[in-house]
């Protein structure tokens, strides 16, 4: 039997298998690996193996950093059922632990080829660190600096003299040409041509004499900065050779036992392998699996820990692998298991119709079903837009003024013409359009009311999913209102002063949000029977009569 297969210490008596394996991009985590997860979750909350901070026990010290943990319920090859568990990355500074797999490559092995690569990078990046903190070379860096803005006020200011000591003797010509003799006049203009190259001759030592003094600072500076640039060249290409070798360590199995690397898994991404790619617990898992003659039954990972500053992870928490890391990997390693179908494949508008609030010639006002696109997707043409526009024969113009995710239902505005297109338009560029939305929380929340400054860019690593990013994120900005406090649920009325991506769900769930997820969010939250989140009012000028136009459309839940 396999060191790290588990035994259920809670009864499965009763639960059917499921018959297909786990869709590990999107899915609801099976009932054998709930159980195995709260166990993992009991040995997490009681273990004395190891130390680390999970952010968990306000007097524990040491660097906060929670972890995504794994569950695979297996059968081994006497049919048992049990289940292997794993914890993306290292934990408490070591890739060796009783509870988890091991990774698919250990870098941290003692003496191995990373940790000696790893050792002489790091004593190249204190070797540049010492020369860019030398005294002599910031004091030079310095000098430089002040002489470089000295020599560029100096130059400006002589070439400025030059452009009106020219302009000058241009006046003097045509006051002079009239006035003097030809005699006198060429007398002047030897005179003037005279101070001309006087001046050039002055400027040109100016250069010259700015130029000197620069090259001497410039040829101290040299010392250190070539020596500087020799190493950040030898650091460049020994990352790189470390990085490739990475890339050929980290072999990947799937179930017949085909071994591929990452460089060859991601060749068809046309990317460079992300930082971490391999180390989640889904890769190790399958891995260990198939290293050991398990058979994979289900799969499920959990957050344990402190919520970080940028995603959403909520303690205790599912989520699915990431796309952007694990997509490429783990398409192989699965590749001949039969999978739970993808549910971004499917259209979960069929059998859902457009509520027509309002039309005239100009605008259609609809009534999204929630779970119903804006515009066709990837994969899934059917929308909004492809209905309005097998709906309304003579439509022209680009129709979508502005858009609700699929999972959120509600009030939404479309354009007939390229005119009342571009009229409507202006107002949301303008943020004259009133919008309100009405959500509820899975939790109580104690404020009235409140601002949420948030700003907000794409996840990188797994599109669609959006991060909190103060250094590149865009401004997202949200008003709210609580409704009413009701059996642990907070019905609220949000106001959208900008319109990001799922902005009103990260301020929702973000712990710098409202820390509470509107319940059914499947990508910040917990899966429910639907979103709810409703686009209940929307008021705007109409592009042509601007009469203002007000419609209201209460939730459903």
């Amino acid at each position: 039997m396999s060191k790290h297969f588990q035994h259920f210490a809670t009864s499965i008596n009763g639960i059917n298998l499921p018959t297909r394996f786990t869709f590990p991009f999107y899915y609801e985590p099976h009932p054998l690996c709930k159980i195995a997860a709260k166990e993992v979750q009991e040995y997490l909350q009681n273990q004395t193996d190891f130390q680390h901070n999970f952010g968990l026990n306000k007097n524990q010290k040491g660097l906060v950093i929670g972890k995504m943990f794994g569950v695979l319920v297996v059968k081994n090859q006497q049919e048992e059922i049990g289940y292997i568990t794993a914890v993306s990355g290292k934990l408490a500074e070591t890739n060796t632990h009783q509870k988890f797999v091991p990774p698919v490559y250990d870098m941290l092995t003692k003496d191995s080829f990373f940790t000696k690569e790893e050792q002489f990078l790091n004593n190249i990046n204190k070797e540049i660190e010492q020369l860019e903190n030398h005294i002599e070379y910031n004091d030079l860096q310095q000098q430089y600096t002040l002489k470089n803005k000295e020599a560029k006020a100096d130059i400006k200011q002589r070439r400025q003299a030059l452009k009106t000591a020219k302009k000058q003797r241009k006046q003097k010509r045509e006051k002079a040409i009239l006035a003097l003799s030809e005699k006198e006049y060429t007398t002047l203009e030897k005179q003037l041509a005279k101070q001309s190259l006087e001046d050039k001759y002055f400027f040109n030592n100016v250069n010259r004499f700015w130029e000197f003094t620069l090259a001497d600072i410039k040829k101290k500076l040299a010392t250190y900065t070539n020596k500087i640039e020799a190493l950040k060249k030898e650091r460049k290409q020994k990352s790189a050779a470390l990085q490739q070798h990475l890339f050929e360590k980290y072999q990947f199995l799937n179930s017949e036992k085909k071994a591929k690397n990452l460089a060859e898994l991601f060749k068809k991404t046309n990317q460079v392998p992300p930082a971490g790619s391999g180390e989640c617990a889904a890769p190790k898992l399958l891995q260990y699996a198939f290293l050991h003659n398990l058979t994979p039954v289900a799969m499920a990972e959990f957050w344990w820990g402190q919520s970080p500053n940028k995603e959403i992870r909520k303690h205790k928490h599912f989520y699915p692998a990431c796309q952007g890391k694990c997509k490429p990997i783990l398409t192989h390693m699965l590749d001949g298991i039969e999978l739970d179908t993808n549910p971004m494949l499917q259209n979960p508008a069929i059998g859902k119709e457009l509520e027509i609030v309002f039309e005239d010639t100009d605008l259609i006002v609809v009534n999204k079903p929630a779970e119903f696109l804006s515009v066709p997707g990837i994969h899934i043409q059917d929308s909004v837009y492809t209905r309005i526009k097998q709906q309304i024969k003579h439509i022209s113009g680009p129709i979508i003024v502005h858009r609700l995710d699929m999972s959120t239902s509600g009030l939404l505005v479309v354009a007939k013409n390229k005119n009342a297109h571009k009229e409507l338009q202006r107002q949301f560029i303008n943020k004259t359009i009133t919008k309100r939305y009405t959500a509820l929380l899975d939790g109580t929340i104690k404020k009235d009311k409140g601002t949420i400054d948030l700003p907000l860019r794409v996840d990188l690593d797994d599109r669609p999913r959006q991060l909190v990013c103060f250094e590149y994120g865009k401004q997202a900005i949200t008003n709210w209102r609580v409704i009413e406090r009701t059996n642990g649920k907070t019905r609220i009325h949000l106001f959208p002063v900008s319109g990001r991506t799922h902005q009103l769900r990260v301020h929702c769930s973000h712990h710098l949000g409202l820390n509470t997820p509107i319940i059914g969010d499947d990508l910040y939250g917990t899966k429910d029977s639907r979103l709810h989140l409703h686009a209940d009012t929307l008021a705007f000028m109409h592009p042509t009569t601007q009469q203002k136009m007000h419609f209201h459309k209460k939730a459903e839940f």
